[in-house]
């Protein structure tokens, strides 16, 4: 990856399709919900994009993305994307992508086993957790021995925070409960692993106030902006992206439920210092991957 050669880093896009062939059980109510809920047409139309559209559509935009997929399994029945695959699609699109994995921490020992087997043979660089998908709390001690892995590899620990796409609007909202998502439950975390980069994803709805104190505090603790048009942050999130977080506020669109060309159509009106910008959209998340 040639960082030169590219306007922008999105820390946040998802792999969707395809996941083991036939869609699941419930899959398409849960994808058209999401499509209503971003005012997403591909989605409702079965349309999601391959980890190679995706690949193709940032090259002829030359953003670099990071991308996994989310292992939900245990609380959606929906099979995960194999990690391994991810990862070596990514490998051969490695001009544009970085590949995350992602793994349910109720698999303990197995799952803190495989996580260094992804870094080491797969060249995985971080993990993605959905705290309100997998059912946990962040702080829950069963899910250490997974973090302890992450670390010690050097690998990023990125939590979706706040409110979600997921089950929204849907018959008891598709059995997502918000609560896990509390950014305040990653604080516990930022302290047992003080060596391990923490990212807090999204716009903390409605604890923002929180995802900023966290951030502010922690050193090891960023903030993506993903999930959100940037026309609906809150002035206290321009606020710190502007002062106390601007070498800590990381560009993500949430591809493909928000495209980065939205995303960053909307940002460009938002009233952003000149020298943030550039750090916002790619230099933080060059540095927090350790590739400047």
């Amino acid at each position: 990856m040639k960082l030169d050669d590219l306007i922008a880093l999105d820390m946040h896009t998802h792999a969707e399709e395809p996941c083991c062939g036939h869609r699941d059980d419930g899959y398409d109510e849960f994808q058209a919900g999401m499509a209503k809920y971003f005012k997403n047409p591909a989605g409702a139309k079965g349309m999601l994009p391959t980890v190679e559209e995706t690949a193709a559509y940032y090259r002829e935009r030359r953003i670099g993305c990071v991308i996994f997929p989310v292992d939900a399994e245990r609380e959606t029945g929906f099979r995960r994307y194999k990690n391994e695959e991810v990862a070596e699609i990514a490998a051969k699109n490695s001009d544009i992508m970085i590949p995350f994995a992602s793994i349910d921490p109720a698999k303990g020992k197995m799952g803190a086993r495989e996580a260094r087997r992804l870094v080491r043979e797969f060249g995985v660089k971080g993990f993605k957790f959905h705290p309100t998908m997998q059912g946990f709390f962040p702080n829950d001690r069963s899910a250490y021995v997974l973090y302890e892995a992450i670390q010690d590899e050097g690998a990023v620990a990125l939590f979706h925070t706040g409110q979600t796409g997921v089950g929204a609007g849907m018959h008891g909202g598709m059995g997502m409960r918000l609560k896990y998502s509390h950014p305040m439950y990653i604080d516990d975390v930022a302290v047992d692993f003080p060596d391990m980069k923490i990212v807090l994803a999204h716009p903390s709805f409605p604890w923002q106030e929180e995802a900023l104190s966290v951030a502010t505090h922690k050193p090891n603790v960023y903030i993506d902006l993903s999930g959100w048009s940037p026309k609906y942050f809150p002035p206290i999130l321009v606020q710190y992206t502007n002062s106390l977080l601007k070498k800590k506020m990381l560009f993500g669109s949430d591809w493909p439920a928000i495209t980065p060309d939205r995303w960053l159509a909307d940002f460009e009106k938002l009233e952003i210092k000149d020298d943030v910008r550039p750090l916002v959209l790619k230099d933080n998340a060059a540095r927090l991957l350790n590739l400047s």
